[in-house]
């Protein structure tokens, strides 16, 4: 397994990577954000750690850049102990974990072990689906680059559509995702967001995004709806 190391303090990078390679990895490291931005866009790595305090290009715009290029490489980012809005922001941006320094190593090792069987699956930061754009660390949403006014609930229950977009989903399992274990009312408060949401995204358009199933549910098309002709 391979993995990358971020760190700019020299003798931490040196002991990082030598202590990981005895725990059997193949590392390189890198003091430079920009060289590691470089390497995780050429090389497949198994996971990346990530230092927040770097000279050139800090974590945050290296995890930026990281994700827009592509590489979902499990990242995990090392922060300060009492930087939790480092910890948020890393984390909003497409990090996977998080280890406050100072840190034992065997924690670091158990951590890049988890990341390594999480493998490079794609996990945005930000969920695009046709003209959709959705920020779940913000809460807002715009279609076609205008905002969309949401309720929590319709936010909530868009979010889900989009990161199963195309896929035919039934209100039960729209309900058991969205709502919570309480509730306890009729499925057709499914039907009624849907409605919510119909109109604040499909407006105008002659093609819907959300699509009904018949015999199932609800469906977002993964394809940008058509606008009306002028």
């Amino acid at each position: 397994m391979r993995v990358l190391v971020v760190e700019d303090a020299q003798r931490l990078l040196e002991i990082l990577i030598r202590s990981l390679r005895e725990e059997g990895f193949l590392v390189d490291g890198t003091p430079s954000g920009e060289e590691a931005v470089r390497l995780a866009a050429t090389v497949p790595y198994d996971a990346i750690v990530l230092d927040v305090r770097l000279p050139d290009v800090d974590g945050f715009e290296v995890c930026r850049q990281v994700r827009a290029a592509g590489s979902w490489s499990p990242i995990l980012m090392l922060t300060a102990r009492d930087a939790l809005d480092d910890r948020v922001r890393g984390l909003d941006l497409g990090a996977d974990d998080y280890l406050t320094k100072p840190f034992e190593f065997p924690e670091l090792f158990a951590r890049v072990r988890a990341l390594v069987r999480r493998d490079a699956t794609p996990r945005p930061a930000t969920l695009v689906v046709g003209e959709l754009e959705l920020d779940p660390a913000t809460h807002t949403v715009q279609k076609d680059g205008e905002p969309v006014e949401l309720t929590a609930k319709e936010f909530a229950l868009l979010e889900y559509f989009m990161r199963h977009p195309g896929q035919a989903l039934s209100r039960s399992r729209l309900i058991e995702h969205v709502w919570d274990y309480s509730y306890m009312g009729d499925s057709n408060v499914v039907d009624v967001y849907v409605r919510h949401l119909r109109r604040k995204i499909d407006g105008g358009l002659t093609e819907a995004s959300l699509e009904t199933v018949r015999g199932v549910g609800y469906r977002l098309s993964d394809q940008a709806a058509t606008a009306h002709p002028a």
